[in-house]
């Protein structure tokens, strides 16, 4: 395969993939797909936070059981089996009768899973055409995934609120829009093949500081790591800071006094910081290594939770909106930093599984996110949450201090 065309080709795919990650981040809108639901069966906030919970799991799970099964049968399938469970899950809830237990099972089990599946899929292949620009690849990728609570998120709320649709049609329409989605990026997507001539990894200097020899790592060797553990308790502290505010932003927003309609803008605004924080992590990881590139995102995610909390407590719409400005960029850097983490220190061979794995510490974050959310229900103000957060947040940054070698 000649370069131009390799160039050509790796760079359709990650153009494919950033659009059908926009698709797939709608999980992120939660605080905005919730409102419908909250209105018209009248479930309260500890039941929809607990979906969001739920949510979070089974995109974790989602994601490891992906990089399983496009092992067997290849990226194409299961990324198109990823686009039906997502699309029916959407569909389904669009269809929902009162029981909450039924939206468990559609949005939280069926999206989950196929928006998880689909996402790690997406990464891993579209990855594997950029050894020399894995941060901005997976920057990309992931800004994406961010961005659609800006995007979809302020056209679903419109939606919902529009005669033409109402909250069912918007739910089943966007199902069918996920579906296609995903259907069609997996009759584009491929992985490269041995005659695909990519360009060599490219080291920084930060890079070639680190005192480890690379090393391609199984997931049962990595698993044996103490470093990894450590990363993975650092990471989880970090993403329960995002995870908690997205899971309560519009409400939040609300709290320091914002308009209805400022309120959901913000959402987006968070979205839109996410995606910016997942670009720009992956470019200073390019130039400057992990080490920088963690301590950096978990600096900015103590000043995020620390100017919310001071948000919340002199009831500051100013500083809630800085402070959520920072929290979206701190949590775009979290799987950004948790995919370079994973290749930097584990190798590329197994990354798929390997960087499965890293992702369940969106799975311990959506559970600090519940603490949160019950804290929130017990004090009835946001200060509580907010503390336990910046606690967390501090020590994540000894952890991460901590870390040096695989």
């Amino acid at each position: 395969m000649k370069n131009k065309h390799t160039t050509f080709i790796r760079y359709l795919y990650l153009g494919v993939g950033t659009f059908t990650m926009l698709f797939a981040g709608i999980l992120y809108a939660w605080s905005i797909l919730k409102t419908p639901l909250a209105g018209a069966f009248g479930w309260d906030t500890s039941a929809l936070a607990l979906n969001f919970t739920l949510t979070m799991c089974c995109f974790c799970l989602g994601g490891f059981f992906g990089s399983q099964i496009s092992r067997r049968i290849g990226a194409p399938l299961t990324i198109a089996i990823a686009g039906v469970l997502a699309g029916a899950g959407f569909v389904l809830t669009g269809l929902l009768t009162g029981n909450v237990y039924l939206l468990y099972i559609t949005y939280a089990v069926l999206a989950g899973l196929g928006i998880g599946v689909a996402y790690n899929v997406i990464i891993s292949t579209v990855n594997a055409w950029f050894p020399d620009k894995r941060g901005l690849s997976s920057g990309c990728l992931l800004m994406g995934f961010g961005a659609s609570s800006l995007l979809f998120g302020t056209i679903l709320d419109k939606m919902f609120a529009a005669d033409a649709f109402g909250w069912r049609k918007t739910y089943i329409l966007f199902g069918v829009a996920v579906a296609l989605c995903l259907l069609i990026a997996g009759l584009i997507i491929r992985r490269p093949g041995e005659d695909a001539h990519l360009p060599a990894p490219k080291k920084s200097t930060a890079v070639r500081q680190e005192n480890f020899e690379a090393k391609d790592y199984t997931t049962a060797q990595m698993l044996r790591r103490f470093s990894f553990w450590m990363a993975f308790v650092c990471l989880s502290f970090l993403a329960a800071v995002g995870n908690t505010v997205i899971s309560f932003a519009r409400d939040l927003a609300l709290s320091v006094e914002a308009s209805a309609s400022l309120a959901t803008t913000l959402v987006g605004v968070l979205a839109v910081c996410n995606g910016l924080g997942r670009i720009i992590t992956g470019a200073v990881f390019d130039s400057f290594g992990r080490r920088v590139t963690m301590i950096g995102a978990n600096l900015i995610t103590i000043v995020s939770a620390g100017l919310t909390l001071l948000a919340v407590v002199l009831q500051s719409l100013p500083l809630c909106i800085v402070g959520l400005c920072l929290t979206g960029i701190s949590y775009g850097a979290t799987p950004t930093v948790c995919s370079a983490f994973v290749s930097a220190f584990y190798g590329q061979k197994h990354f798929a599984t390997n960087y499965s794995i890293i992702n369940f510490t969106l799975m311990a974050a959506s559970f600090i996110a519940t603490a949160c959310n019950a804290l929130l229900a017990a004090s009835g103000v946001y200060v509580a949450p907010f503390v336990l957060l910046l606690v967390l947040a501090c020590g994540a940054l000894v952890l991460n201090l901590s870390i040096r070698r695989p």
